[in-house]
């Protein structure tokens, strides 16, 4: 399943790059995927310059490929239903124009400090595009989408300052060492893109404190978890800090199965805006769940667990886990919530679970290999209880809300309307 491919196993910031191979250029398209280019131009102005928090970029990459996507549906005949607008296009536009564009006006209006290196590296887009109709019309296509995607996130409360309740009592979540910080509230009050109702996704809850099932978690994680386990195997260690890398690794499985699967410009736009809304929508739900909920993080429970009333679990006030616990509650993971979303939303788009990828993390200094989209969802599961930061409970309540949502958008959202 992994292969070791160098490098420390330290620190927990990477930068990623593209894999597998380039699809050959269809009748009529770009030679080059410029999804998949703006694709990785988004990563680097939201993540590598712009520092976007993993809670934070959700949005930001749903803007970007919905307007994208938008702008390629469009000239290619409007064969989906449009995610906000289908402009008007006789197909002869430039698509490499229209995606440039739509691209570039989301990340400038998102990320502004950036507007002067973004506008370099549009120009520079530009300049590859032969002069004429089809270009001029292209960016015409593209100003359109990415207006109407910006007016549509105005005030959408992405902005807000709201706060997370912090507790005393047992079970009730409290800021977490080394930095004692709280971020990220402010998640669950924005608008979702597609979901109606974040609430609806509502999870079964953490388990009582003072019960067996709790206890079952709270002795694994404590074995399992700690920075100096014993009981935690090498390729264990490697998959937690392996999941736990800040530049998310699905953003390169997303680009590797447009191109091992040879999709084309209109399917690789449809499958980004599939997976990047509906985790957008997924990360809302799943912090909404957070706060309804406010559970204490296991590091919290194991250095409390002799005042929890609960006779199996014995406290240990300097247990450390192996990952720095994110600044908001435990239940249900974020990182659950995600990755199944996403994973679940390939399955249906592939209409298989089957498919092979792979992703190279510098925070791990490798490369872990995957045979299907559960596969990656059941050792998210087990990573984040590894690297001691997540009650099983709360990645299994995880999993089934981000499988709900999308289940809801794939279901209603980006059909086929021809041919």
């Amino acid at each position: 399943m992994r292969r070791r491919v160098g490098g420390a196993v330290a620190a927990l910031v990477i930068g990623l790059t593209g894999a597998g191979v380039t699809p050959a250029a269809r009748a009529g398209e770009p030679a080059a995927n410029p999804v998949i280019i703006w694709d990785r131009n988004a990563q680097t102005a939201i993540w590598d310059v712009g520092g976007q928090l993993p809670w934070e970029q959700g949005r930001s990459f749903a803007m970007v490929s919905g307007a994208v996507y938008d702008a390629v549906n469009a000239i290619t005949g409007k064969r989906y239903q449009p995610l906000l607008t289908a402009p008007p296009a006789t197909g002869r536009e430039s698509i490499d124009a229209a995606v440039a564009t739509a691209a570039y006006r989301v990340l400038a209006s998102v990320l502004p400090a950036q507007a002067d290196r973004l506008r370099d590296q549009y120009d520079q887009a530009l300049a590859a595009i032969p002069d004429g109709q089809a270009e001029t019309t292209g960016i015409a296509l593209g100003d359109r989408t990415a207006a109407t995607m910006i007016a549509s996130r105005a005030n959408d409360g992405s902005s807000g300052d709201a706060e997370w309740v912090i507790g005393t009592e047992p079970g009730e979540w409290r800021p977490t060492p080394p930095a004692y910080a709280a971020d990220g509230a402010s998640v669950a009050d924005t608008r979702p893109f597609l979901i109606t109702d974040p609430a609806r996704y509502r999870s079964d809850g953490p388990y009582p404190v003072v019960s067996a099932a709790y206890a079952g978690d709270f002795n694994e994680i404590k074995s399992v978890g700690a920075v100096d386990s014993t009981t935690r195997t090498a390729d264990q260690t490697e998959a937690a800090i392996w999941w736990h890398d800040r530049n998310v690794t699905e953003w390169q499985i997303k680009r590797q199965l447009a191109e091992t699967q040879r999709l084309s410009v209109l399917q690789t736009a449809r499958l980004f805006a599939m997976a990047d809304i509906t985790v957008a929508d997924t990360q809302i739900s799943c912090f909404d769940d957070k706060r309804a909920w406010s559970f204490w993080r296991p590091v919290t429970a194991i250095r409390a667990a002799d005042t929890d009333g609960n006779p199996r679990t014995t406290g240990d006030p300097a247990w450390t886990p192996l990952l720095i616990t994110p600044p908001f509650p435990d239940h249900p993971s974020g990182h659950a919530c995600a990755t199944a979303a996403r994973m679940a939303t390939y399955r249906t788009y592939f209409g298989k679970d089957r498919i092979a990828y792979s992703a190279y993390s510098e925070a791990s200094g490798t490369t872990r290999y995957f045979r299907s989209f559960s596969q990656g969802v059941e050792e998210v599961n087990n990573a984040r209880v590894w690297g001691g930061i997540h009650f099983r409970n709360a990645d299994l309540q995880g999993q089934k809300l981000g499988e709900a949502v999308s289940a809801y958008i794939t279901g209603h959202y980006f059909r086929k309307l021809r041919s």
